[in-house]
C-alpha cells in the first residue's frame, strides 16, 4: 500500500471519526421519545433497500429493466427465496452470488 492509499484511508477515518462522535455523544446522553425509536428501527432497512433497488431493476443506470437478461434481477430473486426459506444471512450471499455468476454464465454477461 502506497503512502497516499494509507493518508486517504486515515483521513477518511479521521473524518468519520469527527462527525461521529459528537453526536453519539449528544444522543448518548438523551432519552429519545418511543416514537423517534421506533422510526429509527426501519432506518437500516430503508438504507439498504434504497442502495439495492437501483442495482437491482437499474443495472445499467438506465430504465428500469425486468427481463431474464437481468442477472442482478435473477440473483436477487434467488437471494429473497433463500432467505425466506433458510433464515441463513451467510447461505444467502453465497448462493446469491453463486446464481449471479451461473446466470451470467448462461445468458453470456
Amino acid at each position: 500500500m502506497e503512502l497516499t492509499e494509507l493518508t486517504i484511508i486515515l483521513g477518511m477515518a479521521l473524518a468519520t471519526m469527527l462527525v461521529r462522535i459528537p453526536v453519539l455523544t449528544f444522543f448518548g446522553k438523551l432519552r429519545l421519545p418511543d416514537l423517534v425509536l421506533r422510526a429509527l428501527y426501519y432506518v437500516p432497512a430503508s438504507v439498504l433497500t434504497a442502495i439495492i433497488v437501483p442495482g437491482v431493476f437499474m443495472p445499467d443506470g438506465g430504465p428500469i429493466h425486468l427481463g431474464f437478461d437481468n442477472a442482478y434481477l435473477v440473483a436477487a430473486l434467488v437471494a429473497v427465496l433463500v432467505s425466506l426459506r433458510t433464515r441463513n444471512l451467510l447461505l444467502t450471499i453465497l448462493l446469491g452470488m453463486l446464481a449471479l455468476w451461473v446466470w451470467r454464465a448462461i445468458i453470456g454477461g
